[in-house]
């Protein structure tokens, strides 16, 4: 059985969403997000955990992302073990982009973003 986690920088991100939908007053747009995390986008990948494409076959395009890919390779080497391996995927869904990691029998929510934001803050 698969376990889904969220960590801190996926709630942090909900977080603004809900506040970017508030302060837009449409928290329907919050409660939207919400039930498509919920069905499909949770059990989808309870059942197919590799259902994401693999966020690391992107050719990085600046030095800057170079770095990050491979500091990011790093930590995942130290993640894995010689049976299995952890994997960056990612899922689109509607509007947004949901990135994860794979691990073992385990997801862990790693951030969402909307599809007209520009990136992804990986330090955190």
């Amino acid at each position: 059985m698969i376990a889904v986690r969220t960590t801190a920088n996926f709630t942090a991100n909900l977080r603004e969403i809900e506040a970017f939908w508030d302060s837009n007053q449409y928290p329907a747009g919050f409660d939207a997000l919400l039930a498509e995390l919920s069905n499909p986008v949770i059990p989808n990948l309870t059942q197919h955990p590799r259902m994401g494409r693999n966020f690391l076959t992107r050719q990085p395009q600046s030095v800057d992302s170079l770095v990050r890919t491979r500091k990011m390779l790093a930590l995942l080497k130290t993640l894995g073990s010689s049976s299995e391996s952890a994997e960056v995927r990612e899922y689109v869904m509607t509007d947004y982009l949901l990135l994860y990691l794979l691990s073992g029998a385990t997801i862990h929510l790693l951030a969402i973003k909307h599809h007209k934001q520009l990136a992804f803050d990986f330090t955190h």
